[in-house]
Formats: structure tokens, C-alpha cells, sequence
């Protein structure tokens, strides 16, 4: 067999199919998405019959399980039309018949399963186009939404603001989107007396995880990201950059409550990712304190003078209690009211 000769530039083969290869992967997500696209509208549509027939009296409930039987002995080889299925459309249809185009459009870009998850396990409407925006925007699994609703990640939200220096917000406005007051990583297996070292260890370990609750556009470049400033070696906790700011992010973890003078090491950081690291068409590199508590009034006073784009946030170990989060959600709701 004839050996295939690799050249550089527009004749290289392995390029060639390199673009074919491309073009495949594109048309099977476009594919993938046209199914789910067309199989949501069939939900929809079905729901929306069922609700009619139901509301105007012309059914009654056992007439959903005779439909069931029914497609079932018509249609064998269709699947999903169960009677609880069934029910599941018309509570579908009647959930967002009543909401915005926009949130009838979201539904139609997520799967079935994140679906029923959005509709069965969320309060409010608020709760509801959240999670279905998140899905959309990061593709989340099954399990991956489940865990951020099991981590209350929309009461977090809504509760506690990013805490970000008034330069962050001037460069990159759209932090206010990105970072988080308060990440939850019971993942590690870790106590609140272990080390600095040990945390990082098991963030790294579990970086997939850590990801996941960061948000799916940060990409990790490394761990003790070496800096060389002068003779004087420096190393960065861990290094992401994300996609969507297009910048370095630099976190810094603190196993202790936050002290100002951490910002003076985070600034020196940013300084020479910026004079050293940084490419020319990305935008100013981002640090991030990631303490183990943190006084909102210091964080505050911290920040408020700080000339470099960083913020501060908390990790905790453990699940936050969902139950007292959502009557504060109710709380905050009310009093807009």
C-alpha cells in the first residue's frame, strides 16, 4: 500500500479529511438537534390536544390511558407514549402555553429529560427560564442539571451578587453572569481543616466537577502555574482561561477567612500574566479569591479601591440548606411586590 505523503499548506491530505471530519461532527450535532427540535413540537402538539380535550370535558381521565393502549397496539415500535408520558405532555404544554415566546423557544433546545427535571423540580417561572437558559447555553446532562438544582444554584443567584472590583465590571460587564458569589464543592471529600495543598489536589482531581460548577466556558490550562518575575519564581493556584471573556483567570485559594492583603498578591499575579502571559488579541487577565469565609463589609471595603479586575468569592464543602434558600427566594420575591 502506497504510503500517503504529509505536506504542509493547502495540498496536505490529512487536512482534507481533517475538514471532512469537521463537516461530519457538524451535521450529526445539527442532526441531533433537529431530532430533539421535532420531538419536543410532537410533545407539544399532543399536549396541547390532550389539554383540549380535557379542559372542554369531551375526555375524561381513563381516556389518556385508552390513548396509550391504543398507540401502543397501532404503533408498537413507538416508544414514550406511555399514559404517565402522556400526562407528562399536557402538564408540558400547560406549564409554557401561558410563558413568553422566548421561554417556548428555549424548551424546544434541551432534551425531554432536562425538561421534565425543569418543570417538576422549579417554584416559579423565574426558577424555570433560569435552568432552561443554563441548559441551553452550556448543554448540560441529565445529571449535571440535577446537580446544580440539588446545589440550588438558582437561589444562590438570585441571593447573593458576585462581589467584584469596580474595574472587573468596567472591562468585562458581563462578569457580573459569569463568576459566582459562592461555589459549592462537596465533590472533594474534603474537611474544613485540611490544607491549602490538599484542597488543590482534590480540585484537580475532580477538575470535570469543579468545571461544571465554575461554568462550562472556563478551560483549565494548569495547576502552580509558574510565573518567573526577575530571579523569583512565582506559582498561581490554578489557571483558567475562559471562552467567553476571552482572558486569563487566576484563582487563588485561601483555606482561611479573607484578608485584604490577599488582593495585593492576586494584583501582582494579574500584573505579570498580563506583562508575560497574555497574548495581544485577549482581554486583561481576571483573578479570583476563592476563601473559606469572608466578611462582606471588608470584601467591600477591599475591593472598592482595588485597580486590578479581581473579586472574592466562598467555597463550601457541603449542600447548602435548600429549604431556607427558598424561603428567602420567597422573601426577596415578596418584597418586590
Amino acid at each position: 500500500m502506497k504510503k500517503i505523503t504529509v505536506k504542509e499548506g493547502l495540498n496536505d491530505p490529512i487536512q482534507q479529511f481533517d475538514e471532512i471530519v469537521s463537516i461530519i461532527k457538524q451535521s450529526h450535532t445539527s442532526m441531533i438537534y433537529a431530532a430533539n427540535t421535532a420531538l419536543i413540537d410532537l410533545y407539544w402538539r399532543i399536549g396541547a390536544y390532550i389539554s383540549d380535550k380535557i379542559s372542554k370535558s369531551v375526555w375524561g381521565d381513563s381516556v389518556v390511558k385508552q390513548l396509550s393502549d391504543y398507540i401502543s397496539r397501532k404503533a408498537p415500535d413507538m416508544k414514550g407514549f406511555s399514559d404517565k408520558n402522556l400526562w407528562r405532555m399536557k402538564q408540558f404544554y400547560e406549564t409554557y402555553s401561558i410563558d413568553s415566546a422566548k421561554m417556548q423557544s428555549l424548551v424546544r433546545e434541551i432534551n425531554w429529560s432536562n425538561n421534565l427535571a425543569i418543570m417538576s423540580r422549579t417554584k416559579s417561572v423565574e426558577e424555570r427560564e433560569f435552568y432552561l437558559r443554563l441548559c441551553a447555553k452550556e448543554k448540560l446532562s441529565n445529571r449535571e442539571l440535577n446537580r446544580h438544582i440539588n446545589a440550588s444554584l438558582f437561589e444562590r443567584y438570585m441571593l447573593n451578587a458576585p462581589k467584584l472590583s469596580t474595574v472587573l465590571r468596567e472591562i468585562q460587564p458581563a462578569s457580573d453572569h459569569v463568576f459566582r458569589d459562592q461555589y459549592i464543592m462537596e465533590f472533594l471529600n474534603v474537611s474544613d481543616d485540611d490544607s491549602e495543598s490538599t484542597m488543590k489536589s482534590a480540585l484537580v482531581k475532580h477538575m470535570k466537577k469543579f468545571i461544571l460548577e465554575l461554568g462550562k466556558d472556563f478551560l483549565f490550562i494548569g495547576e502552580e502555574y509558574r510565573l518567573q518575575v526577575g530571579n523569583s519564581d512565582f506559582r498561581i493556584d490554578l489557571l483558567f482561561y475562559h471562552r467567553e471573556l476571552q482572558c486569563l483567570v487566576a484563582f487563588e485559594l485561601k483555606t482561611e477567612k479573607f484578608k485584604p492583603e490577599h488582593l495585593g498578591q492576586l494584583d501582582f499575579y494579574l500584573e505579570a500574566l498580563d506583562r508575560d502571559v497574555k497574548k495581544a488579541r485577549e482581554n486583561p487577565s481576571i483573578g479570583v479569591l476563592l476563601c473559606k469565609d469572608k466578611d462582606e463589609e471588608v470584601v467591600e471595603y477591599a475591593l472598592s479601591r482595588s485597580l486590578s479586575p479581581t473579586m472574592v468569592a466562598e467555597y463550601q464543602l457541603h449542600m447548602p440548606d435548600k429549604k431556607w434558600l427558598q424561603q428567602k427566594i420567597r422573601e426577596l420575591f415578596d418584597s418586590n411586590f
